[in-house]
């Protein structure tokens, strides 16, 4: 009997063991099972990001060429703006062409999807408007836009560069 007890008891405590290192490894099993979903969503989250990142990149990726004709642009409408009637037609003539590549100019932006922000009697917005001076004018409404002093341009959904504009007071 003695023998017997010896060996149940040996056979208790290993079946004991055992249960708990069983116990053990499902907890470990559930551990790992639950990081390994983890970093699957982890990893699900940065394709998205990183896929998100470099369609922006993409679609924006044309931004500070276009920035950087802004200013190239603005000249030309100065030089335009000096038309009348007192003029040679030698300068007449060089007047006409900077017409013609100012309008293919335009085109080409509006091509990249460069669009000039609308603002002649809008309402002011902080977004598209960068106010530079204001002005009383009885005649019209508080916030309304009365002058663009240098125009403002859109790279498809952004402002590349608010309307600086005189605003009503």
């Amino acid at each position: 009997m003695e023998k017997e007890e010896k060996k149940n008891k040996k056979e208790n405590k290993e079946l004991k063991h055992l249960e708990e290192e069983n116990h053990k490894l499902k907890n470990d099993l559930k551990e790992s099972s639950e990081k390994v979903l983890r970093l699957a969503a982890e990893m699900q989250n940065y394709k998205k990001r990183n896929e998100t990142e470099k369609s922006n990149m993409l679609k924006y990726a044309n931004e500070d060429l276009a920035k950087s004709l802004l200013p190239i642009l603005d000249n030309f409408e100065r030089a335009i703006r000096l038309d009348d009637n007192d003029l040679s037609d030698e300068v007449s003539k060089f007047l006409s062409g900077f017409k013609m590549i100012y309008g293919s100019f335009v085109n080409v932006l509006n091509n990249i999807e460069v669009k000039e922000i609308e603002c002649d009697g809008l309402e002011f917005d902080p977004v598209y408007h960068q106010a530079v001076l204001t002005e009383k004018d009885e005649t019209k409404p508080s916030g309304v836009i009365l002058e663009v002093l240098q125009k403002g341009y859109m790279y498809k959904d952004k402002v590349i560069r608010p309307a600086m504009v005189k605003v009503n007071e």
